[in-house]
């Protein structure tokens, strides 16, 4: 497995030409959401679920962001499969949320945990770790403030998630205390300009800091 990672990862880096953005997200009605959804429900819903949540949507309203490169076409993917990192004894391994866009939170948590389980115990079917139209590495749990990812090709992104934490912001001209997510999307240039990166990444800032617009 690392002999295999090392391959496409030095692949990807030599071959594909990536650019960063990053924003900042404001989680304060997410993590106040979560909450209350959490004092009901039977199964706990994590930050995790709803960034994957998040990504589903914006690929769904940003469509053109939705794409893959090869060296014969680019293709355009018609739902929404959302790779999500996980880290194993014995590597990283990305099992894919397929068409998360039509899936609600609890349905998208359920898969996580289940994929995430058996990729752990090295479970995995090819088929649900092979594909996938974008990828989500969240390091936020590991108290990783911001980084940048590196893409999975034939994907043309990724979104390197950092830690929830409190800054100083600016609200209506005052300095007050507020609750952060550094978010980063590694882009890959040949399939995604700049403006088209910074739409999508606009619409998963609009779902993050608008968390019950994911749930309808």
């Amino acid at each position: 497995m690392r002999r295999t990672i090392a391959r496409r990862l030095a692949e990807s880096k030599s071959t594909i030409p990536h650019f960063y953005l990053t924003v900042e997200c404001r989680m304060e009605r997410l993590l106040a959401l979560r909450a209350e959804i959490n004092a009901a429900a039977s199964r706990k819903i994590s930050v995790n679920d709803f960034i994957v949540r998040a990504v589903a949507v914006a690929l769904r309203e940003v469509p053109q962001a939705n794409v893959g490169w090869t060296e014969t076409a680019m293709r355009q993917y018609a739902q929404a499969d959302v790779a999500v990192a996980v880290s194993t004894d014995t590597g990283l391994i990305t099992p894919i949320v397929r068409a998360a866009d039509r899936k609600t939170l609890s349905q998208i948590s359920a898969e996580i945990a289940d994929l995430a389980a058996r990729a752990r115990a090295g479970q995995l079917r090819p088929e649900e770790y092979q594909g996938g139209s974008f990828s989500v590495s969240n390091l936020g749990m590991h108290g990783v403030g911001a980084f940048s990812a590196i893409i999975n090709p034939p994907q043309a992104a990724i979104l390197a998630v950092g830690a929830s934490q409190q800054k100083p912001v600016v609200e209506n001209g005052e300095l007050q205390v507020g609750t952060v997510m550094a978010c980063t999307l590694s882009v890959d240039h040949r399939a995604i300009d700049g403006a088209l990166a910074a739409q999508w990444l606009a619409a998963f800032q609009r779902a993050i800091e608008a968390p019950l617009s994911m749930l309808i």
